[in-house]
């Protein structure tokens, strides 16, 4: 097959183009190689040798045409991710981007012949996810979906979700696709797209699959970006014997998946017809604390920092998130690789790759000059 890759020289882009190319198949890579992610506006060295490169954005409809020519099926991954305020970037990039490619389909069909898409989305989309309450549940499926946390409690450094009922915190409960609750800008852009892909893709033939990827780790991750995960965060701060900061109390859970496993996935919708027009969670099957996370770091990379726990906390944040993955699983999907090896490949990649220690404190200013980082108990 011919396949087209949006965002191809990104991190899961340039993954998959690899594991596209290993089984023979000819991948096409698009990407407008942003500065955030690309210095420069570089082409990255892992950029695979044996994929043909087009420069160009997903809100251009004449380098989506150049590009979608002789396509028949795209992986549409590029999407800007931050938790910056420039709302409506989120929205032209992911939604408006991701509506053109639909668009340019259907308008013209006889020139195109795209048979498949699978749409990047994200497991933010499910926002705060699942609860329950303990005390005040009268049956096992008593499920509570809190909204985001806002400010006037997080100024207090109250960082769980309470019962209504009893005051007593939520226990988070795995969340499957059915669960949907944006609660930030990315999020939201991302639900958009999900709906764009399902929707538009059945109303017009185009058999579409979304993947909602959990914190996807491993090497090739970018270390520019000023929001990115704790990955990036901590293995700098022990690469350069620096005190990372640990946001709230630690005790927050999230959901890591391998790259490897991401791979895997991608590759499985593509030749299975019953994906089609369907949302999936790709996560790791495992929850994790972040405090736990970045005691693991610790003992994998043989350097040991005590970290800042200071109160600080990022704005639009989830307390806690993990996906179950079962649907996936249903189509002989399941992850194999677990953090530690996360950990081991990003950490041999960063100590090849990484710039110096100021990516580190120039990220942490810039989020919090804009607000996105803020501190409890500040007057």
């Amino acid at each position: 097959m011919h396949i087209l890759i949006t965002g191809g020289a990104g991190f899961i882009g340039s993954h998959t183009a690899d594991a596209l190319i290993a089984k023979g198949h000819e991948v096409r890579i698009m990407d407008n190689l942003h500065p955030t992610v690309h210095p420069g506006g570089k082409p990255p060295s892992h950029l695979p040798s044996g994929a043909e490169f087009i420069k160009g954005d997903v809100r251009n409809a004449a380098d989506w045409e150049k590009a979608l020519e002789g396509i028949d099926a795209v992986y549409h991954l590029a999407a800007y991710q931050d938790y910056l305020t420039d709302f409506s970037t989120f929205f032209t990039v992911n939604a408006a981007g991701t509506a053109l490619l639909y668009e340019l389909l259907v308008r013209h069909g006889k020139r195109f012949r795209v048979k498949k898409i699978i749409v990047a989305a994200s497991q933010a989309v499910m926002g705060e996810g699942r609860y329950i309450c303990p005390e005040c549940a009268t049956g096992p499926s008593d499920y509570v979906y809190p909204r985001i946390r806002l400010e006037e409690q997080l100024a207090r450094g109250q960082w769980d979700h309470l019962c209504r009922q009893c005051g007593r915190p939520l226990r988070w409960l795995p969340s499957d696709e059915s669960v949907c609750a944006p609660c930030n800008q990315y999020a939201l852009s991302k639900h958009s797209q999900e709906q764009i892909a399902i929707e538009l893709g059945r109303r017009y033939g185009l058999p579409s699959v979304v993947m909602r990827y959990s914190i996807v780790q491993g090497p090739r991750q970018s270390v520019y970006n000023a929001y990115s995960g704790a990955m990036r965060i901590f293995a700098l701060s022990l690469l350069y014997r620096r005190r990372p900061l640990i946001y709230e109390d630690g005790r927050q859970v999230r959901d890591f998946v391998n790259i490897g496993d991401v791979v895997a996935a991608n590759l499985l919708v593509l030749e299975k017809p019953e994906a089609d027009y369907r949302v999936f969670n790709v996560g790791g099957g495992k929850p994790w604390k972040i405090i736990d996370f970045y005691t693991t770091m610790q003992e994998v990379t043989g350097r040991h920092m005590p970290p800042r726990m200071e109160g600080y906390y990022r704005y639009g944040d989830t307390r806690h998130i993990v996906s179950d993955i079962s649907q996936l699983e249903s189509l002989g999907w399941r992850p194999r690789h677990d953090v530690v090896k996360s950990i081991t490949d990003y950490w041999n990649y960063l100590q090849q790759h990484s710039t110096g220690s100021q990516i580190l404190e120039a990220a942490e200013a810039q989020m919090k000059a804009m607000q996105v980082v803020r501190k409890a108990g500040r007057k």
